[in-house]
């Protein structure tokens, strides 16, 4: 069973949320003058970490509130949840190591991943990861 501790309720089981996406990302202002590409550059494309990130969650089955939680991706560890508006806490989160090399963004299929310039200059061995 996987657990995730509403700030408003408490712990409830998984089924009771719906994933929002990442958090802290804001609509841009006068967006009806975005191109089509900056405009599916907001809509499509998010960081997708391996280590620690930060999602919006919503409590559908409760009190049907809006809340952030930092989550470790590669090991699924909930190390905070927070709620809107506030700032998230400071944490650190132990990464795998993982010998095969696997890219620290993605899901490791080369075929398929969109890497944007600066994105993928870590080499994926592991170690600490921090927000």
């Amino acid at each position: 069973m996987f657990v995730i501790q509403c700030p408003y309720c408490g712990e409830r089981d998984l089924s009771e949320f719906s994933y929002g996406g990442e958090a802290h990302i804001a609509r841009p202002k006068n967006s009806e003058k975005m191109s089509d590409a900056e405009w599916a550059e907001f809509v499509f494309m998010r960081s997708n970490p391996k280590g620690v990130f930060a999602e919006r969650w919503n409590h559908a089955a409760g009190c049907r509130r809006w809340f952030n939680m930092l989550r470790n991706t590669a090991t699924d560890d909930i190390l905070a949840v927070y709620r809107i508006g506030e700032q998230p806490p400071k944490v650190e989160a132990l990464l795998p190591v993982t010998p095969s090399g696997e890219a620290p963004i993605g899901s490791g299929n080369d075929a398929v991943k969109v890497i944007r310039p600066g994105e993928g200059a870590d080499d994926g061995a592991g170690g600490e990861a921090e927000v």
